[in-house]
C-alpha cells in the first residue's frame, strides 16, 4: 500500500514539471532575439549623392521656333497666273529649285519697251557721236553736241532699267517666269493653285531653312532674375523608344519685363540642329547655372504630402528626409537643399519604403 502511494506521488511530480519544459523557444532562450528588419526582404538599389557642376537653376516650358532669318517668302516680280505648281507643303527643296511657272502680260510689254529703248539708244548714240565730231571741227556749236550726248545718256539709262526688269524672275519671251527657292529647306506654305492668280504683294510660297532651331521660354517670376544670356540650356529628346538624348544650346535673350497675364518673363534660346524637332513642338528646358550642387537618380525622389523626399540610409534603416529639388533632367534630380554629397539614398523600392514610413 505504501509502495503504491509512493509510485503515484512520483507520477504527479513528473507532470508538475512538464509546464516548465513546454514553454515557447523564444521564452526558453530569453528576450535576447533582435527585432526583425522590415526592409530585409526588399531588393533596394542604392546610390550616392554626388556633387556636380553647372547645376540647373530650374526646368521651364518652352516651344520650338525657327530663327527669324530661317523663313523666306518667295514673291512674283509681276502679277500673273500660275501655269504650273511643282511643289507641295512639307516638301524639301534645294536652292534654285523651281517652285512654279507663272505667265504674266507685263513682262511681254516690258520686252517690247526694251526693244524700242535699245533702238532709240542706238540712234541717240550715233547722233551724239556725229554732232561731237562736227563740234570739234567748229561746224556747229558745242552746246548742240552736249544736248545730243545727254539724250544718249537718258536712252542708255532707260535700256538698263528695262533690262533689269525683264531679267526679274527669269522672264521668258512669252511672259513666263519661274519662281525658284532662294534657300534650301522645306516648303512651309503654298498659297497658289494651278490656274490661280499670283500678285506682286502676297507671297505664294514660304520656305523654312534646315538648320538650328530656337526655343521660346517662359521663365517664372522667381527664376527670371537669375537667367542671363549665354547660360547653357538642355532638352531631352526620345530616340525611337531608346534612352532620351540630350540636346544643348544657350540663352540668347531675356525680356526686360514681366507679362502681367502669365506672371512670366519671355526668353529665347538657341538649340542644336536635330531632325526630331518641328516648329510648335512643346519641350521642357533645363537651364544650367554656374554653381555646384547635389545630384541623385530621379527615381530616388518621391512626393510625400506637399514636399519632395528621399530615403537616406542610417545604419541598417532608411529615414525619409524632405529635400528641395532645383530641377530634373537626364534621369537625375538636382537637390538644392536637404542632402549632402556622399550620403546613400534608396534608388528603388521607393513605394514600399514610403508605405512603411506611413505605418
Amino acid at each position: 500500500m505504501t509502495t503504491h502511494l509512493f509510485a503515484r506521488l512520483a507520477v504527479l511530480a513528473v507532470f508538475a514539471a512538464l509546464p516548465a519544459c513546454s514553454s515557447p523557444l523564444a521564452e526558453q532562450a530569453g528576450d535576447t532575439a533582435a527585432t526583425p528588419d522590415p526592409t530585409r526582404g526588399l531588393a533596394i538599389e542604392t546610390a550616392l549623392a554626388r556633387e556636380v557642376d553647372n547645376v540647373p537653376l530650374g526646368s521651364v516650358p518652352g516651344t520650338i521656333t525657327l530663327p527669324p532669318e530661317a523663313r523666306v517668302a518667295v514673291t512674283a516680280p509681276f502679277p500673273g497666273a500660275a501655269v504650273r505648281v511643282y511643289v507641295i507643303e512639307g516638301q524639301k527643296v534645294r536652292r534654285g529649285e523651281a517652285l512654279a511657272l507663272v505667265r504674266a502680260s507685263e513682262p511681254v510689254q516690258i520686252r517690247g519697251d526694251l526693244a524700242r529703248a535699245r533702238s532709240v539708244a542706238t540712234l541717240a548714240g550715233a547722233r551724239a557721236k556725229r554732232l561731237a565730231q562736227l563740234a570739234q571741227e567748229g561746224i556747229i556749236a558745242e552746246a548742240r553736241a552736249d544736248e545730243a550726248q545727254a539724250e544718249f545718256d537718258q536712252a542708255h539709262v532707260t535700256v538698263t532699267q528695262l533690262s533689269r526688269m525683264a531679267a526679274l524672275g527669269g522672264v521668258g519671251a512669252d511672259g513666263t517666269m519661274t519662281l525658284s527657292a532662294p534657300i534650301a529647306g522645306r516648303v512651309a506654305h503654298v498659297g497658289v493653285e494651278t490656274g490661280g492668280g499670283v500678285d506682286a504683294i502676297t507671297a505664294p510660297f514660304v520656305i523654312e531653312a534646315d538648320g538650328a532651331w530656337q526655343i521660346e521660354l517662359q521663365l517664372p517670376e522667381r527664376l527670371a532674375p537669375a537667367v542671363r544670356p549665354g547660360m547653357a540650356v538642355e532638352i531631352m529628346l526620345s530616340d525611337g523608344g531608346a534612352a532620351p538624348l540630350p540636346v544643348g544650346g544657350q540663352i540668347l535673350a531675356v525680356a526686360p519685363s514681366i507679362n502681367p497675364a502669365t506672371r512670366s518673363v519671355m526668353a529665347r534660346a538657341s538649340i542644336g540642329a536635330t531632325p526630331d524637332l518641328i516648329p510648335g513642338h512643346n519641350v521642357t528646358v533645363s537651364i544650367r547655372g554656374s554653381g555646384t550642387g547635389i545630384a541623385v537618380p530621379q527615381t530616388a525622389v518621391t512626393r510625400i504630402g506637399d514636399k519632395d523626399h528621399v530615403f537616406v540610409r542610417k545604419g541598417k534603416t532608411w529615414v525619409k528626409r524632405p529635400v528641395e529639388v532645383a530641377a530634373r533632367g537626364g534621369g537625375e534630380a538636382f537637390i538644392a537643399k536637404g542632402l549632402a554629397a556622399g550620403e546613400t539614398v534608396a534608388a528603388s523600392s521607393i513605394a514600399e519604403l514610403k508605405a512603411m514610413s506611413a505605418e
